[in-house]
This record gives C-alpha cells, structure tokens and sequence, in this order.
C-alpha cells in the first residue's frame, strides 16, 4: 500500500510544473493576442494604384509620344496611439516615402492640435487634396502645380507639395471654421533646409452654408534653389530668394453638380507669377458616371509673358465603390520642351484605372 502511495504522490509531483507551465504559457499568449488585437483595432491600413495610358502630340521632347504610365502606388497607414495622439506614414511604391507625422489634440475636442513631421503643406486649396478625390487625371491645376512645390517649380524640384516641418491646426463651430499654420524648411521631402529661414504657411477654411467652402491661404518664406529656371532666370544655382504666395477659393458640393476653383499668385525674387482655374463635375448616373471639366489659366512669368492656357473635358465611371476609369481630351495652349517655354497648342488623350481600398 505505501508503495502504491508513493508512486501516486511521485507521479503528480511529477505533473505538476507541466500543469502549471501550461497554464502560464495559455495566460501570456491570451495577453499576447489582447495586445495584438488592441494593436490592430488602433491601426487602419489604406492603399490605392492609378494607372493607364496617355497620347500626347507633343511631350517634353517637342515630338509625339504615347505611353502606359503608372502614376502612383500608394499604402499608408493611420494609427491612433492613443485617444488623443495619432501617427500617419505614407509611401509611394512609384517614387519614395511621402510622408509621415505625428499629431496630439491637446484639447477634447478638435479645436487645437499639434503635428510635427513630413506632411502636405497648406498653401492652396487643391494640395491638400488626395490625387483620388481630383476630376482630372493630371491631377492638380498648373497654378497649383508649380506654387505648392508639387514639381513644375525647377528651384524647387518635386516635392509632392510636401515639407518637413511643425503646424497646429483644429476645427472650431462644429467644423465650419478650420485652421492651420505651418512652420516648415521650405526645402520639401526628405531635406534639411537649403538656409536658416523658414516657411510660414497659413490656411483658413469656412463654410457659411451647407456644401460651400471658403479658402484662403498664404505663404512667407525664403527658397533656395536648387536647379536653374526658364520661369525665373535671374535666380542662380544655390542662392536664397523670396518666396512669398498666397490664394483665395471655393469649393461647392451638391446633387447636382461639384464645382472648385481658385485665384492664385506667387512672388519669387523679382518675378510674378498669377493664375486661376476652375473645374466641375456633373453626375449623370449618381454615384457611377461623371462628365468632368476643367479650364485653366497661369502665367509663370508676368513680365516675360509666360502665359498658359489648358482645358479639360472628360468623363469618369465609378465601378466599384472609390474605384474608377478615367477618359479625357487636354488641350494647353503652350508647353515646355528642350528645356524652352514654346507657346503651341499641345494636345493629350489620357486614360486611368484608379483602385483604392479603404
């Protein structure tokens, strides 16, 4: 009998560590998968792809030319950290890491936030703008294009209308008012400042009524150039000049159609540049077919008489939800080529697929 006892008591001295292990290890994997799954609810993944075709009667070379292009491969991802406190990261798979920041809402509502990073500047209405949410598939106007460092800019170079820098921002009368400033090099992505000045950039968005917007903003700063410019030929490789603009804009929203457009100028160095624009959509099929149209207008150098003028008309197919294809005729009264401001008609077919998750 006390064999068999101490058999029985040896063989449960014997289990009992496993048992325990067992149930600690079962414990730390289900605080591991809380973690995770706490981890993944404060993360949210985004994504879109726009690519397609486009026929040009004369591109930069001054010839012919006709290509399928891919535009942009985009992910990021938008993590909430806390309740108050986020972090955004954006890379194009086309070109390179785009951005990344992180804001803190200091107070419980939006009114004021911090943010510091690498993120769009506020100059312009339509840079803030995703190149999803845009009717054309050139994406941004001329004016907007070359004053928010978007890339026609060659003292600037690309820059994806984007900046390393600080700003605080926030919404006020339940979202009707919004405001940013921004302190940033003025130097664009993934760059020290070229100098020891920095750009200061103010927005203001009010909507009076349901479905307007009003825009302003304005900018004050010092560029450093980075290549020569046909625009602005005075300016030197590596020298410091005044970079100043500013805009005013609407954008309206309804059943029956969306319209934008905005007046435009820039000052840099001596040089003054001016432009307008103003694109529309017309739904035809709620929510799946759009006619688009476009006109626009910019000088990049006033006295010179670099004037241009573009037009767009197209239409657009919501297949899927924010995915969409794209046909439309672009028609510029002047161009650049050979590294030469010619002003002669250029003509343009451009087609799209856009996809997009999330």
């Amino acid at each position: 009998m006390n064999y068999f006892y101490r058999m029985a008591v040896g063989l449960l001295l014997c289990l009992f560590p496993f048992g325990y292990a067992s149930a600690q290890e079962q414990k730390e994997e289900n605080k591991t998968k809380e973690f995770l799954s706490d981890v993944m609810d404060r993360i949210v993944v985004h994504g879109y792809a726009q690519a397609g075709y486009t026929y040009q009667d004369r591109d930069r070379s001054g010839e012919k030319a006709n290509s399928f292009d891919i535009k942009r491969t985009l992910f990021f991802a938008h993590a909430a950290i806390t309740d108050r406190w986020f972090f955004l990261f954006m890379h194009d798979f086309n070109s390179q890491v785009q951005e990344y920041y992180t804001d803190y809402r200091i107070t419980n509502n939006k009114a004021l936030s911090v943010r510091f990073g690498q993120f769009k500047n506020g100059c312009t209405y339509e840079n803030k703008l995703s190149p999803t949410e845009m009717e054309a598939i050139d994406v941004y106007s001329e004016g907007v294009t070359y004053l928010s460092g978007c890339g026609s800019d060659p003292l600037l170079g690309v820059q994806y209308g984007r900046d390393l820098g600080a700003a605080i921002l926030g919404e006020l009368a339940n979202g009707k008012v919004k405001y940013e400033v921004d302190v940033m090099n003025g130097q664009g992505i993934n760059k020290k400042d070229g100098n020891n000045a920095k750009d200061v950039i103010g927005r203001l968005e009010v909507s009076p009524v349901e479905g307007l917007n009003l825009i302003a903003t304005g900018q004050l700063g010092k560029g450093h150039a980075i290549s020569k410019s046909i625009y602005n030929p005075e300016i030197e490789v590596g020298q410091d000049y005044k970079r100043n603009r500013y805009s005013v804009g609407f954008d309206y929203k309804s059943k029956p159609f969306n319209v934008h457009g905005e007046y435009l100028e820039g000052k840099d160095g001596n040089v003054l540049s001016r432009g307008c624009y103003i694109t529309g959509c017309v739904p035809l099929v709620p929510k799946k077919f759009d006619l688009v149209g476009s006109y626009d207008y910019f000088n990049f150098n006033k006295t010179l008489g670099m004037d241009q003028h573009k037009a767009i008309f197209g239409f657009q197919w919501w297949y899927f939800k924010k995915c969409r294809f794209q046909v439309q005729y672009v028609y510029k009264s002047a161009y650049t080529a050979n590294g030469e401001f010619i002003k002669k008609g250029n003509n343009a077919i451009m087609c799209q697929m856009q996809v997009r998750f999330n």
